[in-house]
């Protein structure tokens, strides 16, 4: 079983972390797939869009948390997003529909993406109460309300018991392109230009 894909974080009870200093992240484009699939990022962070493919892309959302139209870009050159509230983003390629990717916006620096194992870890938390949250791409809103729980953190390592997140319930919505509209298809890649190595 794979088990990645979870994001963890933790919510500070009193305050809300040190301060983001500017930073940057990557989504790559390759083989027609958003790498990585899950990217959970701060608050503040500038997403960088490199298309390594020999295609053009168009990544967009449409979704509350970040609404980003990159425009169509050619093989070998790259778009960048600035991501300034928290939110759960989606992620698409206006040309080709099976493209999806998730960007997790956070306002705490204290947060991991979950290994195949399902394991993880949040390091340098200093000690006080929090909120552990979740996010699961097919879990519902009330399985994630379901799953925060409070934790105490000490100057000790703590290890969590396994917390079971349910897919069930999960209802699978076909997307539109960055106009509304359904997608005509699979694309004719051989309408752009390509780049041939």
């Amino acid at each position: 079983m794979d088990y990645s894909g979870v994001v963890v974080w933790l919510d500070p009870a009193m305050a809300s972390g040190p301060p983001a200093a500017p930073a940057h992240a990557r989504m790559v484009q390759k083989d027609k797939t958003f790498i990585p699939h899950i990217l959970a990022i701060r608050t503040g962070v500038t997403v960088e869009f490199p298309n390594f493919d020999p295609i053009f892309h168009n990544a967009f959302s449409n979704y509350d948390g970040k609404v980003f139209d990159v425009g169509l870009y050619p093989p070998g050159t790259s778009r960048s997003v600035n991501f300034s509230r928290p939110g759960v983003v989606r992620v698409f390629c206006n040309i080709h529909a099976a493209m999806s990717a998730v960007i997790v916006v956070l306002n705490t620096p204290y947060f991991a993406a979950s290994r195949k194992d399902g394991g993880f870890e949040i390091p340098s938390v200093p000690p006080g109460e929090y909120s552990l949250r979740l996010f699961h791409e097919r879990a519902t809103e009330a399985t994630l309300e379901r799953a925060t729980r409070r934790i105490t953190v000490t100057a000790d390592p703590l290890a969590l018991a396994p917390i079971p997140v349910s897919e069930s319930g999960y209802l699978a919505i076909p997307h539109k392109n960055k106009f509304g509209h359904d997608y005509a298809g699979e694309p004719d890649d051989g309408a752009y230009p390509t780049v041939h190595k």
